[in-house]
């Protein structure tokens, strides 16, 4: 199997800025590499913290955006005005199930909850063979050494195998990270993990 061409990458990120610049920077520079490479950039829809910075900052180097955004937040006017197109979904779920199925891979940057939730979800149906599209974090300022460490620790615990562990690519720069998720392949193992043996 060759590594699959990206065309469409889904963004996951947060609606606030956070509190160090060096995010609002990070963002701005993933959304000009995904520009640069001429794909289309899929994302939670709204002009709130950095998915705002991001949007425009691919817009800005010519690219393409498509935003993805739930009917409650578009009616809260959280729509970004300057997208290529938009889609308005009826909730939540739908509204991350409709990224996945237009996205060839995925990047978290920083965030709360729901990034976290979306990196995690996306990386689990990869894990299940529900879908196989690569998932990448962008480690601005090391926020994601954390979760490293966690994927680690569920590893050594025996709840994890290491293929999987390393199913979320984790790099501090855009343009690597980019290259990685071109070039991933999945892991050819099953999440399954056979039980020690039982002292008698």
């Amino acid at each position: 199997m060759s590594a699959a061409a990206l065309s469409c990458v889904a963004v996951f990120c947060g609606s606030n800025r956070g509190s160090a610049p060096e995010h609002a920077q990070a963002a701005a520079e993933l959304g000009r590499a995904i520009a640069r490479r001429g794909c289309t950039l899929v994302y939670g829809g709204t002009h709130k913290g950095l998915m705002g910075v991001l949007a425009d900052a691919a817009l800005a180097e010519g690219g393409p955006v498509l935003g993805v955004i739930s009917q409650r937040l578009h009616d809260r006017g959280h729509l970004h005005p300057g997208l290529t197109r938009h889609e308005v979904t009826p909730d939540l779920r739908s509204r991350k199930a409709r990224m996945a199925a237009l996205a060839d891979a995925f990047i978290a940057l920083p965030g709360g909850l729901g990034t976290l939730e979306e990196l995690l979800e996306a990386a689990t149906l990869t894990q299940l063979g529900d879908e196989v599209k690569a998932c990448g974090a962008l480690d601005v300022r090391g926020f994601y050494q954390p979760l490293k460490a966690l994927l680690s620790k569920a590893t050594d615990e025996g709840f994890l195998k290491p293929e999987h562990r390393d199913l979320i690519l984790i790099d501090a720069h855009p343009e690597r990270l980019l290259d990685a998720l071109q070039a991933w392949m999945p892991p050819a193992v099953s999440k399954w993990i056979e039980p020690p043996p039982v002292d008698r």
